[in-house]
């Protein structure tokens, strides 16, 4: 709320001009905290002001203790419906028509809820201690203030035993998944290509200089078609892994790696040392690439000094540039 009601009237007329469905309106002032008044004054002034639905929040403190304040903080703004955050925070069942269910049972429900879908323990441990509040200095709350994990909420709530046999379950699930994903790298795997366990790491490069690009100038050297790179993305981590066709042979990282750009310099790696190939790094020492582009850029200037056409030839470009394909990478 801006400090003058008809401000803040005005205001969300100027936003309703926009087009928008709804407006939420929150009823402090920026300076006012959660233990001051909410203005039901001023949401009701909105409301009456604008054709829109208006959604009434900050009830939580004052109006908000059960499912029937609901309604009650509604008529009081005059709004169209309610958002409510805290009330809902301390204790969800605040939305069950016939009454709150039992804090406990709402809290291991929720740490239930944690286990399944691996929650971060400081939030579920930020969520638990709204949802005891007054009940912190007690001896449950303490050890659950006490604890650094998962494993010890559920302790503080005795739910030890449900951990173990949850934490059981997905370990099980994790590893089957993790031998079918190895059965299908087998699967797939074709004896003709050749394997090294490499990574890409762009720091051990000049800036602008990559294996692709050595790769790509030493076919053209050779006369050989350039490179095709394949590459697919494993659905269970999401990783990527490519492989490298030249000269009718296949090359590839027998690592993963995060993005498919990383996966297809890494295939460009392994053919290059196959090849016995430099590949760029810093310290193989003179980069005859670097030292090309530099030649590339000199002339340029002359002929930018001279008035001649800037526009560098597309058979200069390609020494520089990486392949790069449209085609999506298929999931393995």
């Amino acid at each position: 709320l801006i400090p003058q009601v008809e401000d803040t009237v005005n205001l969300v007329k100027r936003i309703e001009k926009t087009g928008i469905a709804a407006i939420a309106v929150h009823g402090r002032k920026k300076e006012e905290r959660p233990q001051h008044p909410v203005h039901c004054d001023v949401i009701k002034a909105i409301s009456e002001a604008v054709s829109i639905p208006v959604i009434a929040n900050g009830g939580s403190h004052d109006f908000i203790k059960e499912y029937a304040d609901i309604e009650t903080f509604q008529k009081a703004t005059a709004a169209s419906s309610v958002m409510i955050a805290r009330a809902a925070m301390w204790n969800p069942s605040i939305f069950r028509k016939e009454g709150f269910c039992p804090l406990k049972d709402v809290m291991q429900d929720y740490i239930k809820y944690v286990l399944r879908y691996d929650n971060h323990y400081t939030n579920t441990k930020y969520c638990l201690c709204q949802m005891l509040r007054e009940q912190l200095e007690t001896t449950q709350g303490k050890k659950l203030h006490a604890a650094q994990s998962t494993q010890e909420i559920c302790e503080a709530f005795e739910m030890g035993d449900f951990y173990e046999e949850t934490t059981a379950v997905f370990e099980a699930k994790k590893t089957s998944l993790e031998t079918k994903v190895q059965d299908e790298d087998d699967e797939m795997e074709d004896p003709d290509v050749i394997k090294m366990a490499v990574r890409f790491d762009k720091r051990e490069y000049p800036p602008q200089i990559t294996p692709k690009m050595y790769l790509l100038e030493w076919c053209r050297k050779e006369k050989h078609p350039q490179p095709v790179y394949e590459t697919v993305q494993r659905p269970l981590d999401r990783l990527f892994c490519s492989v490298v066709t030249v000269a009718e042979r296949k090359y590839r990282s027998s690592l993963w790696d995060k993005s498919k750009k990383l996966a297809e310099q890494a295939a460009a790696i392994v053919c290059l040392r196959t090849l016995g190939v430099p590949e760029g790094k810093l310290c193989e020492g003179e980069n005859h690439l670097i030292n090309k582009r530099k030649r590339g850029e000199q002339e340029r200037l002359i002929s930018r000094d001279h008035g001649e056409d800037l526009a560098e030839p597309s058979h200069k470009k390609a020494n520089f540039i990486e392949e790069t394909s449209d085609m999506n990478v298929p999931k393995m």
